[in-house]
């Protein structure tokens, strides 16, 4: 297959990904609210198709100038095809609108470590797998999340398995 053309496809299947990503199920009772005091409702959702205009990359690009021409030359790069903040908090307000406030908070919690590097966010994943930190360790990852993320939520949910790790004896033996 020609390479150019295997591009176009991922490209194309990768954006066809961003437009349906978080796709609330079909049954999901709908808000007729729409867009009332600045919150985001099921109403409109997609939100790639009914406020595309509102959203941005994490680089500040449009989501509307996102296309396979742009990727091919070099104009949009990898760090443009990931999803903002500003998005996660309004498919979190989408959430809510339809009740699920748990699902609202995983986004919440996704939209604050979009912040976190990769490979550090890679780091922690290992470091919260039982008895592979001190207590110490976790307070010390909770405090770089607070302090220098500002992932306050993330940071008191690490704090919180640091202490639930001293109780059932799931911190790293020396």
């Amino acid at each position: 297959m020609d390479q150019d053309l295997l591009m176009k496809q991922i490209v194309e299947q990768v954006m066809q990904t961003m437009m349906n990503s978080g796709a609330m199920p079909a049954s999901a009772p709908a808000d007729d609210k729409g867009l009332k005091a600045g919150k985001v409702t099921a109403k409109n959702y997609p939100l790639a198709e009914n406020m595309a205009d509102q959203l941005k990359t994490p680089t500040g690009k449009p989501f509307n100038s996102l296309s396979y021409e742009k990727v091919i030359s070099g104009e949009i790069t990898a760090d443009d095809m990931r999803i903002s903040p500003e998005t996660l908090e309004m498919q979190a307000q989408v959430a809510e609108s339809v009740h699920r406030e748990a699902f609202a908070g995983n986004l919440r919690r996704a939209a604050e470590l979009i912040a976190v590097p990769d490979d550090r966010l890679l780091e922690i994943y290992n470091a919260l797998r039982p008895y592979r930190s001190s207590k110490q360790d976790l307070i010390d990852i909770a405090n770089e999340l607070d302090q220098k993320y500002g992932a306050k939520t993330s940071a008191a949910l690490v704090r919180e398995a640091a202490d639930v790790y001293e109780q059932r004896g799931r911190l790293k033996k020396f």
